[in-house]
Parts: C-alpha cells; sequence; structure tokens
C-alpha cells in the first residue's frame, strides 16, 4: 500500500481432479483474497490448473463452481480478478467473465507458445491475457536494441489482438446489462423463423410469388430486417435490445456480423431465438420443441455476442 501498487497476485496450482483438494484451494484463496481488501488492495486470484493434469476439464468445471460459491460470499461492493489457466472448453469462465463482482478475468499461458496461447485465448470472450513465458518467448540478451524491441513490439501487438478479439468483452456485457435492466425502451422480436416467416413477408407486403425456396425467403425477410434495423429511427434511446433468429445472428448487415453490428453501430443489445418451435397441443398446452443441439447454439451466441 505504502509503495503505491493497485493489487495483488496469489498462486496456488490444481495437479489432479479431488473435489476436496479443489474446494480447498478455492476457500484459501478467498480467505487471502478478503485480506488484501480489507487493505483497500484488488487480489488476483490464481488457483492454475495444471495444463497436464489429468482429467484437466473435471478440475475446470469443478474449480469454476468453487470460484462462484466463493464470490457469493463476498460484500457488493468487492471486486476481484481471476488469473486462470486457458479452460479445455472455450468460454467456461463465462459466468466470472459477467459476475459484478468480478474486475477481470485474465488468462495465464502455463506452458502453451505464444501461438497457441492466443489462439485459445480467442476462443474465450471476455478473458485477457496476462502471459509470462508466452510474453517473452523470442528475447534473447545478446539481441541488438533493434532486435528487441521489435520482438517485443510483435510480443505485444499478437497479444493485445487475441485479447480483444472475444466478441463480447466484459466491460460490453455489463453496458447491456446496465441497458436493459434500468434504461427505459422496448425490445424488438425480429426472430420470425420457420412456418410464420412467409406470414411475416406478406404481411410486409413480400407476396410467396417474389421467391421461391427457402433460400430465398429467409434472403428477403433478413432483407427486412436489415432494412429495419439500418434505419436511423431504429435507435437506442428507444430500443433497448433485438431478439435476432439464428440464421439472422449467422448473416451480416452492412459487412458486420448482425450481433455486433446491433451493438457496436447502434447501441442494440442483441438476444438470440433458441427454441425450435412447438410440440402439437398436450393437456391445453404446446411445449417447446426438444433442442439437442442447444449447448451448440449457445457456444456459438456467445461466440457471436449476444447478451442472451
Amino acid at each position: 500500500v505504502a509503495a503505491g501498487v493497485f493489487g495483488t497476485k496469489e498462486r496456488s496450482v490444481i495437479k489432479s481432479f479431488n473435489k476436496t483438494g479443489i474446494q480447498d484451494i478455492a476457500k484459501q484463496q478467498f480467505q487471502v483474497a478478503k485480506r488484501v481488501l480489507a487493505k483497500g488492495l484488488i487480489p488476483i486470484i490464481e488457483p492454475e490448473v495444471d495444463i497436464k493434469a489429468p482429467n484437466k476439464d473435471m478440475c475446470e468445471k469443478e474449480l469454476l463452481e468453487c470460484l462462484l460459491a466463493e464470490l457469493d460470499d463476498l460484500r457488493p461492493c468487492d471486486k476481484v480478478i481471476f488469473k486462470l489457466t486457458l479452460p479445455t472448453v472455450p468460454n467456461l469462465y463465462r459466468p466470472l467473465v459477467c459476475h459484478p463482482k468480478t474486475m477481470r478475468v485474465v488468462a495465464l499461458s502455463g506452458g502453451f507458445d505464444r501461438a497457441d496461447a492466443c489462439k485459445k485465448l480467442a476462443e474465450n470472450a471476455g478473458m485477457i491475457a496476462s502471459f509470462s513465458r508466452a510474453f517473452t518467448e523470442g528475447l534473447n540478451a545478446k539481441q541488438s536494441d533493434a532486435d528487441y524491441t521489435k520482438t517485443i513490439d510483435q510480443a505485444c501487438q499478437m497479444i493485445f489482438e487475441a485479447s480483444r478479439s472475444g466478441s463480447c468483452s466484459a466491460g460490453a456485457f455489463k453496458a447491456m446489462y446496465a441497458k436493459v435492466a434500468g434504461q427505459d425502451g422496448f425490445i424488438a422480436a425480429l426472430d420470425q423463423s420457420g412456418g410464420s416467416t412467409p406470414k411475416a413477408l406478406k404481411l410486409y407486403g413480400v407476396e410467396e410469388s417474389e421467391y421461391k425456396g427457402e433460400a430465398e425467403m429467409f434472403d428477403k425477410i433478413h432483407e427486412m430486417r436489415s432494412r429495419i434495423i439500418t434505419n436511423p429511427k431504429f435507435d437506442c434511446s428507444r430500443v433497448l435490445g433485438a431478439i435476432l433468429f439464428e440464421m439472422t445472428m449467422d448473416r451480416q448487415i452492412n459487412g458486420i456480423p448482425s450481433a455486433k453490428f446491433l451493438w457496436e453501430q447502434k447501441g442494440i443489445v442483441p438476444f438470440l431465438k433458441i427454441d425450435k418451435g412447438l410440440e402439437e397441443e398436450k393437456n391445453g398446452v404446446q411445449m417447446m420443441k426438444d433442442m439437442p443441439q442447444l449447448e451448440a447454439l449457445l457456444d456459438k451466441g456467445v461466440a457471436a455476442g449476444v447478451f442472451g
């Protein structure tokens, strides 16, 4: 504190899957973190999972549960930074990235070379780098000043690009949350799909004779949605968010992916329709059809930058 530091870092290591051990590590990390917070500093909590650990994915899932449980025990005003091994399953740590008590989630390179570490980092929305070996890779005491500077510049640029490549950063997610939770306005439903699409087009003035087959039909509906979204009166002062059909999310508006265009160009929060239609009526209700590919769709939505 007297030296003017902003925060601290404390490292422990998970070598294999053991629930008791992982719970103990999380508990110890937060015990230290609370002491750091009491001094007005920000703790960097680093329970590293060894990249060679057997069942690394299981270790990471258990660690996530433990970290979320410990976060709940912090005061609302407390903020922490997590430094974590790049996960086996991309975006596993998304709940930490978006948690209100998380300031940042940073990734350690953990033994991966810079290219592999950056590739893995780019798959995890909202995480940024805190690389050691992967950062200093290529530096040599015998390099000239010019070569040394060039190597540092290349390292910084590569890691910087990977750190900002996540489709929806923690800051963006929190800005979306604040907008949806606190601003007056409405959420536009632009998610007509399947059987409802011809009716939506007909109401829009496009007859079925104007297109042939599903591909042309979806081209027409995308033209409709793009024209609505790009209209200057469809703006963030009144429109909080827009619900997109999967095929709309997969396409571009003015050369920019649809969800990204909504948020970055219009300030409108993107949502994704995930249901696949309705079952036949039974017992007075129509249940949603099964969604066997839901996990994959959710991962795609996260990568595209949707909020919900």
